[in-house]
């Protein structure tokens, strides 16, 4: 007679584990409670377009280049703007930081998947003769090896790999703006200077004729006083006015030189690598600006987009910090090979394999985890606030610069009216002149008008294309949406 006790089935077996299971996973549920996130955090609203009183989408006629200097129209400026996108420190910084951004968002990702390694180990040791391990392994020495395949992954139940990795890639996304944003700010500075420099070009183009005519005038005046016409008074007038008008050259050119020198290290070169550069203003052509420019111009612009992004990041930041107080489940399995004396490695018996699921989960850990939730929901609030300064700041930018032109603009009016006025005065005083009646200092003294009106419409003239630089990086480039400034700062 069979006294053995019957051994239970598979089925039974597994019916009971899986009961087993089910009873510990809803225990775990239940007890999730005593980790809580507390109540929910709202966070700060985010600008709308209205509430900066911007329309919410505008629609120009005006085709920008893809590059947006290039509609200055100056073959020179596009080739130190190049120049500049290629070889400046600090742009390289930011790809640096780019390339950083992107990296730490792959490894995220990596992470995020199933994991599979294969491990060989082989070792030779003596066993000691007093400690757990018996005879006939005890007091001697063996060689042992292992070959073993682990696959681990770790199911996104709780959506917090997900909510890491978008918020991985929004820091990388915040830094390819910050990328383009560096190189529209530094095209900008890279135009501006560059239409400084031509402004003193054009300033000492004027300085020069000024010279000119204050030696004729000394010249004229020695000889009246020669003649008894004029005074040693009206002489020593005359004399003084040429080194002043010298002076006025000289540190002009002082000026010339640093802002060459300016521009050489702005394009990433040695700073007397452009000696020779001398722009022109009268190259430089000032682009029409569109009547309407619509908020969805600023919301392209480069700092703006990388805030936005950093709000996004921020935000997921927050769903991660959320998700840890959920079960954290884990799936484990290996398969493999291990004997002690490596001549019975490969054995069937000496194989082995298992698996090793877990699950983790927050009970009492202090306040730790609320902490963290709270962290992150400060951040998220701090990106917000940013976010939303960077708008306000692109919003003043942006009608300041337009304000400018459209003050400008008027000044021009103006001073067209002004310069027509000297020009017609000199042309009669040449007329007289040559018809005898009149002497040639009344024609001298009549240019020196035309002259400061020179002066005057250089500057107008500088400020004119300098303020429009100012709004084109103010909009992130140009009046229409353009990304080529992205493009090449990632490169």
């Amino acid at each position: 007679m069979n006294t053995t006790a019957p051994q239970p089935s598979i089925r039974t077996a597994f019916a009971a584990h899986f009961a087993v299971s089910a009873l510990a996973l809803a225990a775990a549920i239940l007890l999730v409670g005593c980790a809580s996130p507390g109540a929910p955090h709202t966070p700060l609203t985010q600008t709308t377009p209205a509430a900066v009183g911007l329309a919410a989408a505008g629609t120009t006629d005006t085709a920008a280049p893809s590059q947006w200097w290039k509609a200055l129209g100056d073959a020179q400026l596009n080739t130190l703007i190049d120049t500049a996108l290629q070889g400046n420190p600090s742009l390289a910084v930011s790809r640096a930081r780019l390339e950083q951004a992107v990296a730490l968002s792959q490894v995220r990702e990596a992470a995020n998947g199933p994991q599979a390694t294969l491990g060989v180990d082989a070792t030779r040791q003596r066993y000691t003769a007093n400690g757990l391990v018996p005879a006939p392994v005890a007091g001697n020495t063996y060689n042992s090896g292992t070959v073993q395949a682990t696959l681990s992954w770790s199911p996104d139940f709780f959506g917090q790999h997900a909510a890491e990795l978008q918020a991985a890639l929004g820091q990388a996304r915040a830094a390819q703006a910050d990328a383009a944003a560096a190189a529209n700010t530094l095209a900008a500075q890279v135009g501006r200077s560059y239409v400084a420099l031509a402004r003193l070009v054009a300033q000492r183009d004027v300085a020069t004729r000024a010279l000119e005519q204050r030696e004729e005038q000394r010249k004229l005046t020695q000889e009246r006083t020669s003649a008894g016409l004029d005074s040693q008074v009206e002489l020593t007038q005359a004399q003084a006015a040429v080194p002043d008008a010298r002076t006025q050259i000289e540190a002009l050119d002082e000026q010339i030189t640093l802002a060459r020198r300016q521009l050489a290290v702005l394009t990433g070169q040695a700073p007397d690598a452009l000696p020779t550069v001398t722009p022109q203003l009268a190259a430089l052509q000032p682009t029409a600006v569109p009547e309407v420019l619509g908020a969805d111009l600023l919301g392209r612009r480069p700092d703006v987009v990388a805030a936005r992004w950093r709000v996004e990041a921020a935000t997921q930041g927050v769903n991660s910090a959320r998700s840890e107080f959920y079960p954290n489940i884990n799936i484990g399995a290996f398969i493999g090979l291990n004997s002690l004396g490596l001549d019975r490695l490969f054995n069937g018996s000496s194989r082995q394999m298992g698996v090793t699921p877990a699950l983790r989960l927050p009970i009492f850990d202090g306040g730790r985890l609320r902490a963290q939730l709270g962290g992150r929901a400060a951040e998220l609030d701090m990106a917000i606030a940013q976010y939303n300064g960077a708008v306000l700041d692109a919003v003043k930018e942006a009608g300041d610069a337009v304000a400018s032109i459209q003050s400008l603009t008027r000044q021009q009016a103006l001073q067209d009216e002004a310069v027509a006025s000297a020009e017609k005065a000199y042309r009669f005083a040449q007329e007289r002149y040559r018809a005898g009646l009149g002497n040639y200092l009344v024609v001298l003294s009549t240019e020196s008008q035309v002259l400061a009106q020179r002066r005057l419409a250089v500057d107008l003239r500088a400020r004119q294309l300098d303020t429009r630089l100012v709004l084109m990086k103010a909009l992130g480039g140009g009046w229409t949406d353009d990304t080529a400034v992205l493009h090449t700062a990632a490169k």
